[in-house]
């Protein structure tokens, strides 16, 4: 056990994909415009209306019942899981240095079957991880219920902005179906149910709250950032959008997992001090090399970095209200780049 540990997001931060969104476009009909409307509309309840009890991500949950119309099944979703993992440059190095540095964790909104088959592929134990848990085996509809899924999913398409046909929808018929009563007890670990995630980690590990490091791209990484930040720990955006930078303390914009790597050597073997120094310094190096070597960054970590950057280096600076819109610009434009416009323009 290690004195600091390492918390991630999954999708971003390690994996390009959005596994949702994938499952949706892949097994039902016009399903990526559907998630995408409904993720838009996920957005919209935690930042416009701050609905009680709703949690950044619930598209997890909103998507479920034309899962079951398209008889999705755990299996089903396994297989395509597991045949469609799409990495971020480095992250499986990453994480593999981050075994001989700090205790390490996979905090992710995702569904457990996707989480499953990253942290085979990954090489992180699975017991490290938390996730949505999802037995979509266990969800059922009726003849009747399947062909008003059916009808709503038409009246969404048709109408992609109109959130009070959406709440009629989703908070009054839905509610009403045999369905939602296992729906309803899905946990989905977005926004404060990663910050509960945490608190279990830092009982496990029994480290003190400061000794954290914590990075996340999405709407569903908000609390977590802000719960690092306040308490001391280490913050960071890693090709994010405008939610993340608006609460992380430190902004990563890069094609590749190697900037994480160099800012956990440093944090691992310093303090977060240290690590604000040390990007302090690397925004005002004409010397790579030799700042790496003062810092005494791991050989394997600066000959990987060295090997991928020769001349444009990564983003890599303290977030404040003067770089905010720059970094914001070239952050988003990393992050469709990398991960795809319809991916990336995910919240």
């Amino acid at each position: 056990m290690f004195e600091k540990s390492f918390i991630t997001d999954c999708e971003g931060p390690l994996t390009l994909n959005d596994n949702a969104f994938e499952l949706a476009a892949n097994f039902i009909e016009d399903g990526g415009e559907l998630f995408k409307i409904l993720s838009l509309y996920d957005d919209y309840l935690v930042d416009v209306v701050k609905k009680e009890n709703y949690k950044a991500g619930n598209t997890l949950k909103l998507i479920l019942p034309f899962f079951v119309v398209e008889n999705l099944k755990n299996n089903d979703m396994v297989e395509f899981s597991q045949n469609n993992i799409y990495s971020v440059r480095d992250s499986k190095f990453l994480l593999n240095y981050l075994k001989e540095a700090m205790n390490t964790y996979i905090v992710s909104t995702s569904y457990g079957q996707y989480i499953e088959a990253v942290s085979n592929y990954m090489e992180v134990p699975f017991e490290n991880t938390f996730y949505t848990n999802v037995d979509v085996d266990a969800l059922e509809l009726s003849v009747e219920e399947t062909e008003k899924i059916k009808e709503f999913k038409k009246s969404i398409l048709e109408n992609p902005t109109d959130y009070e046909l959406f709440d009629d929808i989703f908070f009054k018929q839905i509610t009403q179906m045999g369905i939602y009563d296992k729906i309803k007890e899905i946990e989905v670990v977005g926004g404060q149910g990663k910050k509960l995630a945490i608190d279990e980690i830092i009982e496990r590990d029994g480290i003190d709250v400061n000794e954290i490091l914590y990075i996340g791209d999405s709407i569903t990484d908000v609390e977590p950032l802000e719960f690092a930040r306040n308490n001391n720990g280490v913050s960071i955006s890693f090709n994010g959008n405008e939610y993340p930078l608006n609460v992380a303390e430190i902004a990563i914009v890069s094609p590749s997992a190697i900037a994480t790597a160099v800012i956990a050597n440093v944090y691992a073997d310093h303090d977060k001090d240290k690590v604000l120094e040390f990007i302090n310094e690397y925004n005002g190096s004409n010397d790579y090399e030799k700042l790496f070597n003062d810092y005494n960054i791991n050989e394997n970590v600066k000959n990987e970095f060295f090997s991928i950057f020769k001349e444009e280096y990564p983003v890599i600076q303290i977030i404040t209200d003067e770089n905010y819109e720059d970094i914001l610009k070239i952050s988003k434009e990393m992050r469709n780049n990398i991960r795809g416009q319809d991916i990336g323009g995910l919240g």
